[in-house]
């Protein structure tokens, strides 16, 4: 690799860079998020709706993902998440001319994601394999930790700040600041240098059209069934906690009868065991065997879920949303961990969005289910006289809100069960074993121009 450009932060410092300005960017799109949240139950009343603009966002992501990877391998890893960065922008700048001038409805929004998740595609893949080329390896985990750190901080403070923002300048205010935030993003990716991988025999291997690289990744995780076996924990796993999380602020507001401050409370709870939870990575780097750190700690969220679905009151909210928060940074740094140390680095944006795909393509299917199943089967039967009040009654309650508590209540546990199950195979329990790391590979010569 190429000395960084001088006067170019590199490195722990130039990663460290890029961080803050991601930190910025998310705090920005989550005050977004939860205006829009709030806006949109208030126009509908209905589950299925928000689920839905969570569906548009990730239906096109999942589809793009394998030609993203690609691309994002073929091109210079900073200028990806650089148009990501700017795309996200521009579609917030669509919302706010849309709701400026009145125009704007719950179907708008539908669209404004689908394109948010077509180049939100490319962001990830491009973040994650730029830690291999800026970090070494016993660095990755605590990098993994502070980017969790970054996604739950914002979530803290975005519900009090928009709640602020809103109550005194609107929802305008709240889409100027976002687009504010976009820009600091792209400012700090152009002050780093983020080196190019060297060229691996997998790179080798994998090149060819953009169709053969786009399909390479399937190719490199099904041949690896230990990379298979955590790709399909997260598959059955996020599949669960969707169906949980999907109906998460509708069932706070039912509840509550569209109480914005115990809403914008039990968000920046559960954020704020997030943020506790990035501390603790970041700090800790994960426990030695990584992959229990994959496994029991989404045992430990998926019984937070059921806690968190049974609550009836604030407190009981406030505890399990932050519990629920806590492993989420152990889960996806000591997942990260294990990929970023066996993936060979000039591949990973291949193998890492169809990684992605796996463990997110049950996502949507859950957010489809989870609406419907909400608003016209638990809800109704949760009522009282219901088909299950007199049942489950004692667990969740009965009235608004009891047939969504339900749902996260069986998704938690069966989410638990699933990581459980996962654990039993030899592939998943012992994969860091079984699993080559990278430096261990043989480099491939190419030209100096191909290591900037």
């Amino acid at each position: 690799m190429t000395p960084p450009t001088p006067n170019r932060p590199a490195g722990m410092t130039g990663f460290t860079v890029v961080w803050i300005g991601q930190l910025v960017s998310l705090l920005g799109t989550s005050m977004t998020n939860f205006a829009l949240t709030i806006w949109a139950f208030e126009q509908t009343g209905r589950a299925t709706d928000l689920a839905l603009i969570g569906f548009f966002f990730l239906v096109p992501l999942l589809i793009v993902s394998p030609m993203a990877g690609a691309i994002v391998d073929r091109h210079d890893r900073k200028l990806m998440m650089m148009v990501s960065d700017l795309a996200s922008g521009v579609v917030t700048i669509i919302v706010l001319i849309l709701y400026a001038t009145g125009l704007l409805e719950v179907w708008h929004l539908y669209i404004t994601a689908a394109i948010s998740g077509t180049f939100q595609t490319f962001q990830w893949p491009a973040y994650s394999a730029a830690i291999s080329t800026m970090l070494p390896k016993k660095q990755y985990a605590r990098a993994n930790g502070m980017i969790s750190l970054a996604e739950s901080g914002s979530g803290i403070f975005a519900p009090v700040l928009a709640g602020a923002i809103l109550s005194f300048w609107g929802l305008n205010a709240v889409f100027a600041i976002d687009i504010i935030t976009f820009i600091i993003a792209i400012g700090a990716l152009l002050v780093v240098h983020i080196p190019n991988p060297k060229r691996t025999e997998a790179g080798a291997e994998s090149q060819g059209s953009i169709w053969k690289e786009s399909a390479y990744g399937f190719r490199y995780i099904l041949a690896r069934p230990s990379l298979l076996g955590l790709q399909l924990l997260f598959f059955g796993a996020n599949f669960m906690n969707a169906l949980g999380n999907t109906v998460f602020a509708p069932m706070i507001l039912s509840r509550t009868g569209n109480n914005e401050l115990i809403f914008g409370s039990v968000q920046s709870a559960t954020a704020v065991g997030g943020v506790v939870g990035g501390l603790l990575m970041s700090a800790w780097g994960g426990p030695k065997r990584l992959v229990h750190g994959v496994v029991f700690g989404w045992v430990f969220t998926g019984l937070a879920q059921s806690v968190f679905g049974a609550g009836q009151i604030v407190p009981i909210w406030l505890v399990a949303g932050f519990a629920m928060a806590i492993v989420g940074p152990i889960i996806n740094g000591s997942n990260q961990a294990i990929w970023q140390a066996k993936v060979a680095p000039d591949v990973q944006g291949r193998v890492f969005a169809i990684r992605r795909l796996i463990a997110w393509v049950s996502t949507p299917l859950a957010q489809l289910i989870a609406g419907p199943l909400a608003d016209y089967v638990m809800e109704p039967a949760m009522q009282e006289g219901g088909a299950l009040a007199g049942t489950f009654g004692w667990l969740v309650g009965t009235g608004s809100g009891a047939g969504m508590g339900l749902m996260m209540v069986v998704a938690g546990i069966l989410a638990s069960l699933v990581a459980l199950a996962a654990f039993s195979t030899n592939p998943v329990r012992y994969a860091e074993d079984l699993l080559p790391d990278h430096e261990q590979m043989t480099a491939v010569p190419t030209n100096p121009a191909d290591e900037t």
